[in-house]
């Protein structure tokens, strides 16, 4: 069941009131899933059923995305924001160091839980922060251009578009290697979310010195990359087991940036074989 929280968040002007949106469903041990940006919790959709016969499940919609209002004034789109956010959430719902897998802006936030002692294991599908420059500014500007696309759709062609394998092939290809596996419904749901991403802009402003660089130690970390990611090219996760030695490398054939959508199965073991 979808729900929401409202926190207290401390800022360089005092505290601020931030409300966040979540669904929570299933039994067992505490698992939160992040999206990437200009996603929503939806993104978890395809696995979440398969997670929640063995994790109590608690996908979350990060603050100015999805359902989730953006940040108050004074608060910034960046990771220590974002930090004592899910550190107030984990808070306010009693998760004590849950699990964690995040995918692309959700992976690399995952894997900053984990640096912070917050999370008990991390997953991360695609992570940010693993990139060379070069790599970032054609990754930023791919999303750029997928967000400025998607303001300039007209609605009635959106949901046209999503009717058709080919239409949410056009919408979509960027994020998935599967895209008319999609559903329509879904479809025209998470470009509407990208149009609507309150923090979108100031969440990739923040990215543009991004680098992720603690080993990890002590902490079940597993990384895993799809073969077709479009966005974020898979070399990044050779760099990623580099750095975190001790982390479990998986490929993820024939997955996009998105693997949920094109392998939900196969993302599912692999969170939960992560997350024992």
């Amino acid at each position: 069941m979808s729900a929401t929280v409202s926190l207290k968040v401390p800022g360089p002007h005092g505290p601020g009131d931030v409300t966040v949106s979540y669904a929570r469903v299933g039994r067992g041990e505490p698992l939160v899933l992040l999206h990437g940006i200009g996603h929503h919790r939806q993104a978890w959709d395809p696995v979440v059923d398969i997670l929640a016969t063995e994790r109590e499940v608690i996908a979350v919609d990060l603050p100015g995305f999805g359902a989730s209002p953006g940040l108050p004034d004074g608060l910034a789109y960046d990771l220590s924001t974002t930090n004592s956010v899910l550190g107030a959430l984990f808070e306010a719902l009693e998760l004590d160091r849950p699990h964690v897998a995040g995918n692309s802006l959700g992976g690399l936030l995952a894997l900053e839980l984990g640096r912070e002692k917050l999370a008990r294991s991390v997953t991360a599908l695609s992570p940010a922060g693993f990139w060379t420059e070069a790599e970032r500014r054609y990754a930023f500007s791919v999303l750029l251009a997928m967000r400025g696309v998607a303001q300039r759709l007209p609605l009635p062609l959106v949901e046209r578009l999503s009717r058709t394998a080919a239409g949410r092939t056009a919408l979509t290809s960027t994020i998935y290697a599967r895209p008319a596996r999609r559903s329509p419904e879904a479809v025209v749901a998470e470009t509407l979310a990208l149009v609507g991403a309150a923090g979108f802009e100031q969440t990739l402003r923040a990215g543009t010195t991004v680098r992720f660089t603690d080993t990890l130690a002590g902490l079940p970390v597993t990384v895993a990359w799809g073969t077709r990611d479009r966005i974020l090219v898979r070399r990044q996760g050779i760099r990623a087991k580099r750095l975190i030695p001790h982390a479990r490398l998986v490929r993820l054939p024939g997955c996009g940036h998105c693997p949920m959508n094109d392998d939900p199965a196969l993302v599912a073991r692999v969170i939960l074989d992560g997350s024992r």
